[in-house]
């Protein structure tokens, strides 16, 4: 169930197994794709998979796009955005529910990465 606060959605985990489920979680991506990303990479992998149209070359600007796709989808984890449509190239569209907390560099890096780590745990219990 999402939830608003995301000081509560992750407070009872220390930072130590964030930390090893992050690592956990890139040697995982390291192993698949042969080198390690970084968080725009993540951001875009997420995107053309929420896109759902395989891999394809991609101009600049529907890059940006699809990583406005992926904070959009990782940021619906915890009810800030929902899926508003799939327009008629089967591009999602997100409309905001309420704004994501206002936070420094550091803060928005972590709550990128958390959203991340819940996204992946989703997709491996479809699969399971």
């Amino acid at each position: 169930m999402p939830t608003n606060n995301l000081a509560d959605t992750h407070s009872t985990e220390s930072e130590a197994e964030f930390n090893a489920r992050w690592e956990a979680l890139m040697a995982d991506l390291h192993a698949r794709f042969g080198r390690r990303p970084d968080l725009n990479a993540l951001l875009l992998l997420i995107g053309v998979q929420e896109l759902g149209q395989g891999v394809a070359e991609f101009t600049k600007e529907q890059k940006q796009d699809l990583m406005h796709i992926a904070t959009c989808k990782l940021f619906s984890l915890s009810g800030h955005y929902e899926l508003a449509r799939v327009d008629a190239d089967g591009w999602p569209h997100y409309k905001l529910l309420n704004p994501v907390p206002f936070a420094n560099l550091k803060e928005q890096e972590r709550m990128l990465k958390w959203h991340i780590l819940e996204y992946f745990d989703d997709l491996e219990d479809e699969d399971s």
